[in-house]
């Protein structure tokens, strides 16, 4: 009922879903980095990029292998695979017209592979929301119920209360009466008075 509510700020909000252009750009920029300090043609680095990145794609394809591949880790994987290659071209290039096309494409495929995550967690978000309110809509209803329940016990017993007080002082009028004979009543079936009423009378 009194639950806190925590407004997230707008940059936490928007910082996933910015997180794939931002490693893109930085593998980017760190490659023509890279390619300014000795990296242009060089062969030997154009090598050793391609050779991490086809490592990391068959560490991808192995993680993935089977039925308890692990998801998580083929898809860092080949991520690890894809900023690779992109860094090797964008280092290797002397133009920058490619490197920018790698980067847009890397950048598509982030997003496109970061959507599906997104909507699931989506999903499994709503799910719980419902969960948790269809949860406390039946707790409210069991409140109510019990609520209601104690009411109308609370004024059974009051209702009870008066109408036994009521019984009992009309009992005492009807003893004060003259001519009034306990035994007729017991003759005819009622209930006998109380012994404490009568020693007051």
């Amino acid at each position: 009922m009194n639950e806190q509510i925590i407004a997230r700020h707008w940059l936490a909000a928007a910082l996933p879903k910015a997180a794939p252009v931002l490693a893109t750009s930085t593998v980017l920029i760190l490659a023509r980095i890279w390619n300014a300090n000795g990296a242009e043609h060089s062969v030997g680095n154009a090598a050793l990029m391609t050779a991490l990145a086809i490592g990391a794609a068959a560490a991808g394809a192995f993680a993935a292998a089977g039925r308890s591949g692990d998801g998580v880790l083929a898809g860092t994987a080949f991520a690890t695979s894809g900023g690779l290659a992109l860094a090797g071209v964008a280092g290797y290039a002397d133009g920058i017209s490619l490197p920018l096309l790698l980067w847009a494409l890397a950048t598509a495929v982030a997003y496109g592979l970061a959507a599906r995550y997104w909507r699931t967690d989506r999903r499994e978000s709503v799910a719980y929301e419902r969960h948790i309110s269809e949860r406390r809509e039946e707790h409210d209803h069991i409140e109510r119920v019990e609520t209601l329940r104690a009411h109308t016990q609370i004024e059974v017993a009051r209702e009870a209360s008066t109408y036994a007080t009521a019984l009992a002082e009309a009992m005492t009028a009807r003893a004060s009466l003259p001519g009034f004979d306990p035994a007729a009543l017991n003759k005819a079936g009622l209930p006998e008075l109380p012994a404490i009423g009568l020693a007051k009378e």
